[in-house]
């Protein structure tokens, strides 16, 4: 998209969704002030990360031209809503660490996104295919396996920064108790119960000691489920949604502010 027809588009959106050209508009003022203040502060891959949430900020106009589809202002302001919050404030700010449950609103958020996507996709598919014609249930349970797939995705990807980067995107727990078939001293397979774990020290062959406080450092498996699970609960609650919409009432506002339509026809 050209910046000429992108500026066109603006112009024509503001006039049809003034409420989320604001939000969108505010957003984008805050990026810029946040990448500013990271190149003063030298901060640059922050900056490098407002750079690439202003370009996520142009996706849902580029889909629009290209795929010649009509998202709705109100899907549009949760897509950047949520971009702003897991990139200027998740990761600028620092809010995974700072906000307990932050992680864990934008995973449920996230599989409530993709299920709005996936069922958004396939309902395109099914009502300009003559070949296609899928039932409310299985266009819903096709919506929840994708969203649930984009979720298992982002948790690959997450462990192989982990394990090639050491970024700890799969942030670690304190667990005072666990099961191991590995301390088992006749090596039979049978799981030892180690409870009320206090502490935890770590020697590392240069020398350096890490004591934890509390409890044993899970490195990244309870945050996975965690996230898994909480995209679980987005996935269906958007389902439910799409489902009853088609299965009974056929129309509903909730529905229509967040499925993806084809473009209507000038």
């Amino acid at each position: 998209m050209g910046i000429r027809k992108y500026l066109k588009y603006l112009r024509d959106y503001y006039r049809e969704s003034k409420g989320t050209f604001i939000f969108y508009s505010i957003l984008r003022v805050l990026v810029i002030l946040t990448m500013i203040r990271c190149i003063f502060t030298g901060n640059y891959q922050s900056a490098a990360l407002c750079v690439l949430s202003l370009f996520l900020f142009l996706l849902p106009a580029f889909l629009q031209d290209k795929m010649q589809v009509t998202i709705p202002p109100v899907f549009q302001a949760i897509i950047f809503g949520f971009i702003f919050a897991a990139e200027i404030l998740g990761e600028v700010n620092h809010y995974y660490v700072r906000i307990h449950g932050w992680d864990t609103m934008l995973h449920t958020m996230n599989g409530f996104l993709c299920a709005a996507i996936g069922f958004s996709l396939v309902y395109l598919l099914n009502r300009t295919s003559e070949n296609i014609n899928l039932s409310p249930f299985y266009l819903t349970l096709v919506a929840f396996c994708f969203s649930m797939t984009i979720g298992v995705l982002w948790e690959f990807f997450e462990f192989a920064m982990d394990q090639f980067f050491f970024l700890d995107m799969q942030k670690d727990f304190i667990v005072k108790e666990y099961g191991s078939v590995t301390l088992d001293p006749a090596q039979m397979g049978t799981p030892i119960h180690v409870k009320d774990i206090t502490e935890t020290v770590i020697h590392t062959l240069s020398g350096q000691t890490y004591t934890i406080e509390g409890g044993y450092l899970d490195i990244g498996i309870l945050d996975t489920m965690k996230d898994l699970l909480v995209n679980l609960v987005g996935a269906v609650a958007f389902s439910i949604i799409g489902y009853s919409t088609l299965k009974f009432s056929k129309s509903s506002k909730v529905a229509d502010s967040l499925i993806i339509k084809p473009k209507k026809k000038e």
